[in-house]
């Protein structure tokens, strides 16, 4: 059985640092493009384990070398999606990465943006012509009964995150999702290591699929350390005046609280200071996503990074295998994620930061 390559074997056929490979891996900013660039095609080039199902990629670019031909146009995979995304927003690196990989094999991804009336409606944007697509890649699309009809339109389809499923109900779709639940439950096994007991849980647990896993990732975490999740710290709210609300109303606040993404801590941090609360002092903070915003925050925010360019390479081969396989059966794909330790938990997971 062959070796498993490593970060170290990169850095070493390229001559550069290990630190500099796990920057270009995990998409963490401070790197050129040009040398991001190379390391990730010789991860690929080199089968690395978080890239090595990525065959038709590495066939298509042998077999423009061995030609120098310019890949064939297969048509457009029509990306469908609520809203446009900020620099903040894990898809819009992800999707940086998407675009690149499906041109290599000949496909264009265009954007349609679905307004709310026309989710309300079922109805499909003006500008997606079903008949022109090989295939649709959903993203922020929460909406159940929306996602089932986008489903009865016979494409391929890939659903990143996606609705919470009710009384059993999975789209017939292909899904590829962050780990929502390891790296979560590890934080707060760690916390509840270092004696902290009173943990809460900020954010609508029922707004999409990754919040209820990071939901159920906390709750089951909990359940297995015998600890009660207290209702009172559960504040099931996106909303930041909800959330102020919210956390108003407290009688005394928890000693963490978990917060379902970034955005959400970023809101609890504002109203936590306008009750005159300060972080960590009085309660923790941690989030999830790793957004740029969570390290200029005061004080920088622990957190739980996505990877983003693996999951452009995953949605890369479920899609391309689905065009190529319409009769496979439909697949859930999860990627890594890394806790961050930060300064808003303390010095309680000092011993977990990275360098």
């Amino acid at each position: 059985m062959s070796r498993k390559v490593t970060i170290q074997d990169i850095a070493d056929a390229l001559g550069v640092s290990r630190n500099t490979v796990s920057k270009a891996i995990n998409n963490t900013e401070g790197l050129a493009d040009v040398t991001r660039e190379k390391i990730l095609n010789k991860a690929v080039e080199m089968g690395y384990k978080q890239f090595s199902y990525v065959q038709s990629l590495i066939q298509a670019q042998a077999a423009r070398q061995e030609t120098g031909d310019e890949p064939q146009s297969q048509g457009e995979i029509a990306l469908l999606t609520p809203f446009y995304f900020s620099n903040s927003h894990f898809a819009s690196t992800m999707l940086d990465r998407l675009q690149k990989e499906l041109a290599q094999m000949g496909y264009r991804l265009n954007t349609h943006i679905i307004r709310a009336e026309e989710i309300r409606e079922r109805r499909l944007p003006f500008t997606f012509i079903p008949e022109q697509a090989s295939a649709v890649i959903c993203i922020e699309m929460f909406d159940w009964e929306y996602s089932l009809m986008l489903c009865g339109l016979g494409l391929p389809i890939l659903f990143v995150d996606g609705p919470v499923g009710a009384n059993g109900r999975v789209l017939p779709a292909d899904k590829l999702c962050m780990d929502n639940m390891s790296e979560l439950s590890r934080l707060v096994k760690l916390m509840i290591g270092k004696g902290i007991r009173k943990i809460g849980f900020l954010g609508d647990y029922m707004h999409c699929e990754s919040f209820f896993e990071r939901y159920l990732a906390f709750c089951s975490t909990m359940f297995l350390a015998g600890i009660p999740v207290e209702d009172r710290f559960i504040i099931p709210k996106n909303d930041i005046l909800e959330l102020y609300q919210g956390l108003e109303a407290l009688d005394e606040l928890p000693e963490l609280f978990i917060c379902a993404n970034d955005f959400v801590a970023y809101d609890a941090l504002q109203s936590l200071r306008k009750l005159g609360k300060s972080v960590p002092e009085d309660v923790m903070l941690a989030g999830f996503d790793n957004a740029p915003e969570s390290r200029m925050v005061v004080p920088a925010l622990t957190t739980i990074h996505i990877h983003t360019q693996v999951m452009a390479f995953s949605a890369a081969q479920l899609l391309i295998s689905r065009i190529r396989e319409p009769s496979l059966d439909f697949r859930k794909l999860y990627t890594e994620t890394t806790l961050v330790p930060r300064e808003s938990t303390g010095t309680l997971l000092s011993d977990e930061a990275q360098s």
